[in-house]
């Protein structure tokens, strides 16, 4: 129930009639200052105003504003405490609560930063309501002049309905707009004070929470998860000093060197305007006309047209943050660093046939895969390292570091292991969280500083411009996945979608009515590296940006062998698909002064002639320091070595030996894997003995492309059933031809026969990932398998074409 309550008074103060009136003016007021001791509580509230402006009679802090110095050390704000909490309020009211208005604010408190659990909604056992709370008695039927009569206007409840409902989308990313997220934590291995002030790494242990955003680039959002592609690995840090994304990608270096090319490198990529195809792909006409232009793209072409551009999980990809960063201390010395996420599972990747059946058979394949494996308690985890470098040291480099078509070599700068990040908790609602978290470049916090980097410089603005059309104005900050944890006061006021209420009458600064609050932090707060700018106003780029494919060389070449046939096949398949051949031939005499034997093998892919190189833009370009890195390959981060979380297929029919089929998924299970029965239809199979079993999946509604390796039966009546199903042979031959891990068991050899899988490779050695077992081997048959299963495939089986 409400009340209607003043601030209690005390008795011992005076009745004042002249000072009372005054006070409950708020068009003038009297000349002398009221006296403090005013039995009211208006008169109470103007005198403590009074008193609290009073005590600034100046701003003691304009001096600070000027100079070199000051500026690299600022002040503190002016600030006194105000007399008494009646100075804060808007209306002396505030002391009247009821169950909607709560109570008064708390004195610097904003409650649109508490914990998620504030905005979470659990309707179980609730009855069903409008949005004003009305209760919906029938929401079934709209509401009619009679049974059969035409609908009425005046029935709210559907008209609410049904304008939420034609309003529930909002527009989608530009780009990286089909993502999936994650929340989970980060811990710091070690102080890194020496380095940098920032929040997240001040102690060894430190838990800062964190919301991760995986996504592709090019396609809609309701395109699918497996096209090639650069991912998008953004990562919030929720720190108790503001909140800090770190928003890269799962490649270290990007097409273009500024951002002024970036609204071209999109329109370039995306669906062509005329007819708005293809979606989610680059292998069109548009895309490679505009990077036959931009020879500065050919590093990030490489990566892209690696099995980089096709993960076979967010959990088993590598993420970056591009640019080059500044770590700067709390003494405001600065070094230059960049960041690396390196995933605890290994980095593995998917083949080119295989991503595209998995894209048919299930567009969600890594959303679900993410999805699962946390709801599993099989928690992702990345390190996150970093390379730390002195300016000096930059200088010296062949290449700019404030390029990001560049990456600085391992061989170089060594990735240091700073800290751990683990994603443990699947979001509540899709909608909420994983669309409208908003990411910027611009959100850091101190300790962390930005470089001249000119394509950093555009996703500074670009990101926090983006995010107004997307979220629905200046407020997106107040959404609740995108608050911090930090408090936040500040006298940014109004605007679309205002949440917090703000009490008091002052939005400014500075002010002497709240007592200079809220008042600015000095050092304490963000204080930007003072870097020295003399140069002139120009629109150009440094000559080191000039060198275009010593790097791109550097990747190509510390590629394992199976890798460089991926990229080739890459480069002949998206070049195949534009339609002007002159594009196709720049292309190529672009890839020669990449690799000669790069280039050989793409042209005659395309039965072209080898063009004539392009010309470099640097004739003369300096030698690298590094001409091999075996970092760069995926085969560089095997993993942990384990087979947890991978899904293994175990073909089953009625006739099959339950007992072997049992014993072996018991196996598996027990290493981590998610080994499921596949039959023709889905339910139950009975054995040639034993319990029946009950297969969960069939080979029609989870093909083979979804699975990591495959296991085959035992028992002679159930291997003459599977030979009678056509998708059986198709199910042995995706398995073989993308390299995975194959166990069969008893006499189902036969069906790798009947395949026409051969169980050795072209040089006539055995094939590591076909093992035939027999039945009273089975343990160590299965042992074999996990071992073969961790190698995640065996691209020593591949050849071009396919031998089956």
């Amino acid at each position: 129930m409400p009340t209607s309550k003043r601030p209690p008074s005390n008795g011992s103060k005076k009745s004042g009639a002249a000072a009372k009136a005054a006070a409950r003016a708020s068009d003038s007021g009297p000349a002398a200052p009221p006296p403090g001791d005013i039995d009211d509580a208006p008169a109470q509230q103007a005198a403590d105003i009074n008193a609290t402006v009073a005590a600034m009679p100046y701003n003691p802090t304009k001096p600070a504003e000027y100079g070199h110095d000051n500026a690299r050390a600022p002040s503190e704000g002016a600030h006194n405490p105000p007399a008494s909490a009646l100075v804060g309020a808007s209306t002396l009211a505030e002391t009247n609560h009821s169950d909607k208005t709560g109570r008064a604010a708390t004195a610097g408190r904003n409650p649109t930063v508490d914990p998620l659990d504030r905005v979470r909604v659990d309707a179980t056992g609730q009855p069903l309501t409008t949005n004003q709370g009305v209760g919906v008695a029938d929401n079934q039927n709209s509401l009619k002049a009679g049974l059969r009569g035409p609908a009425l206007l005046k029935d709210f409840i559907l008209r609410e309905k049904l304008t939420h409902f034609d309003h529930e989308r909002i527009p989608e990313r530009v780009v990286h707009a089909r993502g999936s997220g994650a929340h989970g934590i980060f811990e710091c291995y070690e102080p890194l004070t020496k380095l940098t002030r920032a929040a997240p790494f001040q102690e060894a242990g430190k838990i800062t929470p964190v919301f991760v955003r995986f996504s592709t680039v090019a396609g809609e959002r309701g395109s699918k998860d497996t096209p090639r592609d650069v991912r998008g690995f953004a990562v919030k840090f929720y720190t108790d000093e503001g909140n800090w994304d770190l928003v890269g990608n799962n490649m270290p270096v990007f097409f273009i060197q500024d951002a002024m090319k970036f609204p071209d490198l999109v329109h370039a990529v995306k669906p062509e305007p005329h007819h708005a195809m293809p979606q989610a792909a680059s292998a069109h006409n548009t895309f490679w006309d505009f990077i036959g232009l931009m020879p500065e793209s050919i590093h990030t072409i490489m990566w892209l047209m690696s099995d980089r551009a096709i993960p076979r999980s967010f959990r088993m990809m590598q993420g970056f943050g591009v640019h080059t960063f500044r770590f700067v201390n709390a003494e405001g010395a600065s070094v230059f660093v960049k960041f690396h996420w390196n995933p605890i599972l290994g980095t593995h990747s998917l083949v080119w046939d295989e991503a595209v059946k998995i894209g048919g058979a299930d567009p969600d394949f890594n959303r679900r895969d993410l999805w699962d494996a946390i709801e599993a308690g099989e928690y992702p985890s990345w390190e996150l390292g970093v390379q730390i470098f002195s300016e000096e040291d930059a200088e010296k480099y062949s290449f700019d570091v404030l390029d990001s078509t560049k990456i600085v070599p391992e061989e170089l700068v060594p990735v240091r292991p700073i800290g751990r990040m683990t994603l443990n908790r699947n979001p509540d609602n899709f909608f909420a969280e994983t669309e409208q978290v908003a990411f910027c470049s611009a959100h850091v916090v101190p300790g962390i500083d930005f470089t001249n980097d000119p394509l950093l410089a555009g996703r500074i603005h670009s990101y926090v411009d983006t995010q107004l059309s997307r979220l629905g104005g200046p407020n997106f900050h107040e959404i609740p996945i995108n608050a911090p944890i930090a408090p936040v006061q500040n006298n940014q006021r109004d605007g679309m979608h205002r949440q917090a209420i703000h009490r008091g009458s002052v939005s400014y600064e500075p002010n002497s009515l709240a007592g200079g609050c809220p008042f600015q932090t000095g050092v304490a707060g963000y204080v930007p590296f003072p870097e020295p700018v003399h140069q002139d106003e120009v629109r150009g780029k440094p000559e080191k940006f000039a060198e275009h494919f010593n790097q791109a060389t550097l990747f190509y070449e510390s590629q394992s062998a199976p890798e460089q046939a991926h990229i080739v096949a890459a480069f002949r398949f998206e070049l195949s698909k534009c339609t002007v051949p002159a594009i196709r031939e720049r292309m190529v005499s672009m890839l020669r002064n990449v690799s000669e034997s790069l280039a050989a093998q793409v042209a005659q892919g395309l039965g072209m002639a080898l063009p004539e190189p392009m010309p470099r833009a640097l004739a003369n370009p300096p030698a690298p320091e590094i001409t091999r890195s075996p970092a760069l390959s995926l085969l560089a981060r095997p993993g942990d070595g384990g087979i947890r979380t991978r899904k293994i297929a175990m073909l089953v029919a009625d006739g099959v030996d339950g007992e072997a089929v049992a014993s072996t998924q018991a196996a598996l299970l027990a290493a981590g894997a998610v080994p499921r029965l596949v039959g023709s239809r889905i339910g139950p199979v009975k054995p040639a003995a034993g319990d029946t079993l009950d297969a969960d999946a069939s080979m029609e509604n989870e093909p083979s492309v979804l699975f990591d390796a495959l296991v085959l039966p035992a028992g002679e009546a159930g291997i003459a059933a599977l030979a009678r199903d056509g998708h059986t042979a198709e199910f042995i031959k995706d398995q073989y031809r993308h390299g995975k891990t194959i166990l069969a068991l008893g006499g189902s050899r036969s069906l790798l026969d009947d395949a026409g899988i051969p169980v050795t490779l072209v040089d006539g050695s055995p094939d590591p990932g076909i093992l035939v077992g027999a039945e009273e081997s089975l343990t160590s048959s299965v042992k074999a398998f996990i071992e073969a299963v961790a190698r995640h495939r065996h691209p020593e089986r591949e050849t071009d074409p396919p031998r089956v």
